[in-house]
């Protein structure tokens, strides 16, 4: 953890109570490394997961410009003076929530659009007045812009968030037509953040930002700091069983359980509740009020387990996930830092246990490269 703190940076006052009021003092690594560029109007390429608390650093950016920076007189409806593009819709909520909380002293309009919502209920929120952040994923944000409903021209701030995220899922031509709305690169701040480099991202980063700060922080010193991983060694036909066992006789807290399929999802789902474990699913087929639904049970605690797959779970930002479950190692190494990067987060302390049958030990050579290190493998604790 840094020794750097907020309060060193001068923030607004309004700013900085709240973020004593999150509980917040020193900065994470990241924050450390983009707040002092960040905050001196310099574009910056970031390579950081999530969990490494680049979501506040952006936003106190955002935050801090417009405090230190009003304007004369309010853009038009629709017309935001921050966008920060998301790939998935779990984050734009989660990116939306931690604005609402930075701004709960400031004055300040946050808007997020995605699909899956009420159309006309977020057109209404836009036309209703000024929007100072914009939160948005790709497809909607095109969408409301080609009815006129949103005006990029007066963008100050750009924040392109997972963008590896966004190839992966070929958000990358809808991206870049957003971007040609916004002003030229000359003429605002750009925050491209990304939890790879690989050369395609980084010539998007290259095209989009204007000779930019990079920064990265090493996702496997993360994961190794803040976790307690275990490996455990067991057949494919252990594994359901497995589940109940430890959930039985260690009583975890907010666990989440990755699998690679969608159909495991549910099967695993079935399995559990079928032997009286309490537990939801979130996958790229379920409905998207269901998903929400599920991920506000999941943060209230009104649901202890949930299982999903990388693609649901790459939005799961949730204080206080205790274990991550592999009950499949995945076939990305990177997906394996992800994963258990939803736990031990914000200076907390979490547990990752990763199941190993014959099946997973094919990838795990490539997540001990990834990590720089062995790892040892045992028998199941229960």
């Amino acid at each position: 953890m840094s020794d750097d703190t907020f309060a060193g940076y001068g923030l607004p006052a309004p700013l900085q109570q709240a973020i004593e009021d999150l509980g917040f003092e020193r900065c994470t690594p990241v924050q450390s490394e983009v707040l002092p560029y960040s905050l001196s109007d310099y574009d910056i390429t970031g390579q950081a997961q999530t969990g490494t608390g680049k979501t506040a650093a952006f936003l106190i950016t955002i935050l801090t410009r417009h405090v230190e920076d009003p304007l004369e007189r309010p853009n038009p409806p629709g017309t935001p003076r921050a966008l920060i593009l998301a790939p998935t819709r779990e984050l734009a909520l989660q990116i939306e929530a931690d604005a609402i909380d930075l701004s709960a002293h400031l004055d300040t309009t946050i808007v997020a659009v995605f699909g899956g919502l009420d159309f006309n209920r977020q057109i209404d929120r836009l036309r209703g007045g000024d929007v100072d952040i914009l939160v948005a994923t790709p497809g909607r944000l095109l969408d409301f812009c080609s009815r006129g409903v949103i005006d990029l021209k007066r963008v100050e701030t750009l924040v392109i968030d997972e963008a590896d995220r966004m190839m992966d899922i070929g958000f990358i031509p809808d991206v870049r037509r957003i971007v040609y709305q916004t002003p030229h690169k000359r003429h605002r701040q750009t925050l491209f953040f990304s939890a790879t480099f690989n050369d395609d991202v980084m010539r998007l980063a290259q095209q989009w930002t204007l000779d930019p700060v990079h920064v990265a922080i090493e996702p496997e010193s993360i994961a190794a700091e803040a976790v307690d991983q275990h490996f455990w060694m067991l057949s494919d036909a252990e594994k359901r069983d497995t589940i109940v066992r430890f959930v039985g006789s260690h009583e975890p807290g907010r666990t989440l359980i990755f699998v690679n399929r969608r159909d495991a999802v549910h099967n695993l789902v079935r399995y559990l509740k079928r032997r009286g474990i309490e537990c939801e699913g979130l996958a790229g087929d379920i409905p998207q009020r269901r998903r929400l639904a599920t991920l506000n049970r999941f943060k209230r605690g009104d649901v202890g387990l949930v299982v999903a797959t990388d693609v649901a779970g790459r939005g799961i930002h949730v204080e206080g996930i205790t274990h991550v479950i592999n009950f499949d190692l995945p076939e990305d190494a990177e997906h394996y830092v992800h994963r258990i990067g939803r736990t031990g987060r914000a200076g907390a302390t979490g547990t990752s246990i990763s199941f190993v049958s014959q099946g997973d030990a094919f990838n795990l050579p490539a997540i001990e490269e990834f990590l720089g290190h062995a790892v040892e493998c045992t028998l199941p604790d229960l």
